[in-house]
């Protein structure tokens, strides 16, 4: 917590000695000197005279530097399932506070971009416990069903609802004041096609393909040609995407996933594995996420487990991730596949 560093710190603005700190709490100097230089902390029954010493609170003793704060709060979103009202409130106050001082700083901005979605999903999951409660208790009524769908992200039937008209036109109007941004024109198309809109997709697609070239313009043409019902004229671009670029782990994820719409899984299962192994550690554990849906999909619970024990090893060996929510999601997902296997 770097407590020395601020018992320090708060000691120079004080303008007063080691001795004087020591003789106020009734510590020998050698104690105070091993706290600033980090080889010891003070003892716990000590931080309210300390306090005082200073005039500040125990919390403010305890208070990280701005670097720390951050990695706190990025730490989270990853290894916490639910951020506690306090905390959550503590980090908005935080990082409120920096663009207060700093307007432009990206990063406090992402910050919250992230600390208010992390919240959204996790009330999604806790209103979706409650909405499939009560279809357990009325299949019937539409309440639960519509909870349900809107907690998951799911389809309700209603293509105004359904679309993504917003995001579509926000990255229309983000594109014209930044030309040829590759991510403005990755999420672009990404939604066109998603709402079927593919003519519109095409010049967004062809864009793409002289903003990085990544073989993202065969894959996405190989997605245009199987939304407009050609499945052959598809699986070519998307062929063509790992031929031009056989080098790219992507490649073989992306054509993965056009192989899994075609329905040729045991295809698909190989392309996700290709990808995973060709990376360097540490490897992303999307094919292996892709892979266990499509065993679950073929009703091989067993593999499923596999594969999300796989995941698990992964961030353990290769992210140094020993606990979080990474684990602790999967080990639910592996409780619930045996679940599923018991049936």
């Amino acid at each position: 917590m770097e407590i020395g560093k601020k018992i320090r710190n708060l000691r120079l603005e004080k303008e007063a000695k080691q001795e004087e700190l020591a003789e106020y709490l009734g510590v020998s100097i050698q104690a105070v000197s091993k706290w600033e230089t980090e080889a010891s902390v003070p003892d716990i029954a000590l931080l309210p005279g300390i306090a005082v010493f200073f005039g500040v609170t125990i919390d403010e003793l305890f208070q990280l530097s701005d670097e720390a704060e951050f990695e706190r709060i990025e730490n989270m979103f990853w290894h916490e399932r639910r951020i506690a009202p306090e905390t959550f409130d503590h980090c908005v106050r935080f990082l409120e506070g920096v663009l207060k001082s700093d307007p432009k700083n990206v990063r406090a901005c992402c910050c919250l971009a992230y600390l208010y979605n992390h919240r959204a999903a996790s009330d999604h999951d806790m209103a979706s416990e409650y909405a499939k409660k009560a279809l357990e208790l009325a299949p019937d009524d539409k309440g639960g069903w519509v909870a349900f769908l809107e907690a998951n992200n799911g389809v309700c039937g209603d293509e105004w609802y359904d679309n993504h008209f917003e995001v579509i036109e926000y990255f229309r109007e983000f594109l014209k004041k930044n030309p040829g941004n590759y991510r403005g024109l990755y999420a672009i198309i990404e939604n066109l096609l998603d709402d079927d809109r593919f003519e519109e997709a095409v010049p967004y697609i062809q864009q793409i393909r002289t903003a990085a070239n990544t073989g993202q313009y065969e894959v996405y043409m190989g997605d245009v040609m199987f939304g407009k019902g050609d499945p052959e004229k598809a699986l070519e671009y998307w062929n063509a995407a790992v031929e031009h670029f056989p080098d790219r782990w992507q490649s073989y994820c992306d054509r993965a996933d056009g192989l899994k719409k075609l329905g040729r899984y045991e295809e698909a299962l190989a392309d996700y594995e290709k990808c995973f192994e060709m990376q360097e550690p540490p490897r992303i554990t999307d094919g292996l996420h892709s892979m266990a849906q499509v065993h679950e999909l073929l009703g091989d619970f067993d593999a499923a487990i596999r594969d999300r024990q796989r995941i698990i090893k992964c961030l353990r060996e290769e992210h140094k991730t020993l606990s979080g929510e990474g684990i602790d999601s999967q080990k639910r997902e592996i409780e619930r596949l045996k679940g599923r296997k018991a049936v």
